[in-house]
């Protein structure tokens, strides 16, 4: 058995990252961080983000992949480059030309919790079924994540409760600022070579409306575009869910980098990602004789097909 990593097989982490929704949430993320001004300031003061955009969204999924599923010494290694490269980027307020750097703890603490409540999200309203108790466990687990961009474990909410309330606190600082406009504009638009604009207008504008509609209300209100109800949404979400989890997982995880592939080769078939283990665990650890059922005697159906 080779070495597990920082989450594991066992952890709600190792099962959820390996669906396809993950990527929707991806692009949710980016809108909800954009709202922070001296978050996404320092994005777009520090990176050619209009035109680099694709490699920046691609390295983002590489350190995801990498400390999700990569032994732990690629993990801490990958950790120490993102501390690195913040430790020496700052950005500068137009307003008052402060200058601050960009690992603020409360900038990456926002950039955390923006992204694991995206991932967290559009998995659930799309069909990745996890029990209240499985979701705490998630935003748990991901205090390794944040210890790896530098933050403190014990300052990062570790439940929905500490989450939500994490939101209400910094709601007053969000703003749709010119930098927050730039996102947008680029996450409809993005730069597409002229034969692939049609493509473009018919798959990309859908998932970027999808990611953008799944955002909280107060998010619509700050971007000041409107979104369907949120039932039609996660009517959207599911129905796009059931789409893309139609794709056998295996072709899906031919795509480079192939983060899942490797740890199976290094773990065994049996560390595959499937979201039906998430059950089992539930069953070994807390109701033991009763797998499959809730601590009420529901049943706990899950889609079946692995990843």
């Amino acid at each position: 058995m080779g070495d597990p990593g920082l989450f594991t097989p066992n952890s709600v982490t190792w099962q959820m990252h390996a669906d396809p929704m993950m990527w929707v949430a991806g692009i949710r993320a980016l809108y909800l961080q954009a709202l922070h001004p001296r978050a996404v300031r320092g994005v777009m003061q520090n990176s050619d983000f209009r035109h680099d955009a694709w490699g920046r969204l691609l390295r983002t999924a590489n350190f995801v992949g990498t400390i999700t599923y990569g032994t732990t010494e690629a993990a801490e290694k990958a950790g120490a480059r993102v501390r690195k490269i913040h430790s020496m980027l700052s950005a500068t307020d137009p307003d008052t030309e402060e200058r601050y750097g960009v690992d603020e703890p409360e900038l990456l603490l926002w950039v955390h919790c923006a992204e694991i409540d995206s991932y967290l999200q559009v998995g659930r309203r799309s069909g990745f079924r996890l029990t209240d108790a499985e979701a705490d466990r998630y935003i748990a687990e991901h205090r390794a994540s944040a210890r790896l961009v530098g933050l403190d474990p014990d300052a990062v909410p570790a439940n929905r409760a500490q989450l939500a309330a994490y939101f209400e606190q910094v709601r007053p600082e969000l703003a749709c600022g010119p930098e927050a406009r730039a996102v947008d504009d680029f996450l409809l638009h993005p730069p597409t070579h002229p034969l692939l604009v049609p493509a473009r207008e018919v798959l990309w504008r859908r998932v970027a409306n999808l990611a953008y509609a799944a955002l909280p209300p107060y998010a619509h209100e700050l971007y000041g575009r409107p979104a369907p109800e949120p039932a039609t949404v996660t009517r959207q979400l599911r129905a796009t869910g059931t789409l893309l989890r139609c794709v056998p997982a295996r072709l899906r995880w031919q795509l480079p980098p192939k983060h899942i592939l490797r740890a199976m080769a290094r773990l065994g078939p049996g560390s595959r990602p499937a979201p039906y283990k998430l059950g089992r665990q539930l069953a070994i650890l807390d109701e033991s004789g009763e797998g499959g059922r809730t601590s009420t005697g529901g049943e706990r159906g899950r889609w079946g097909t692995a990843g």
